[in-house]
């Protein structure tokens, strides 16, 4: 079982840089990058919240489950 990270696609699709979003949710470029990347092992949900608020998208997506 893997939990993918869209964020990526998300940035694209609102043509948003990662820079923006650090700044728009106050979280670092570092911890949104370990995010972007799939390489986090954990997220607050007041993170989640704060990038979906920003991004006006649900946490689905942004997270997707897939099995392996």
């Amino acid at each position: 079982m893997t939990i993918s990270v869209k964020l990526d696609r998300m940035l694209l699709e609102r043509g948003m840089t990662l820079t923006e979003l650090s700044e728009a949710v106050n979280v670092t470029i570092a911890n949104l990058s370990i995010l972007k990347t799939g390489k986090a092992k954990a997220m607050r949900f007041s993170t989640l919240e704060a990038i979906c608020k920003v991004l006006e998208c649900q946490p689905g997506d942004i997270l997707t489950f897939e099995e392996e």
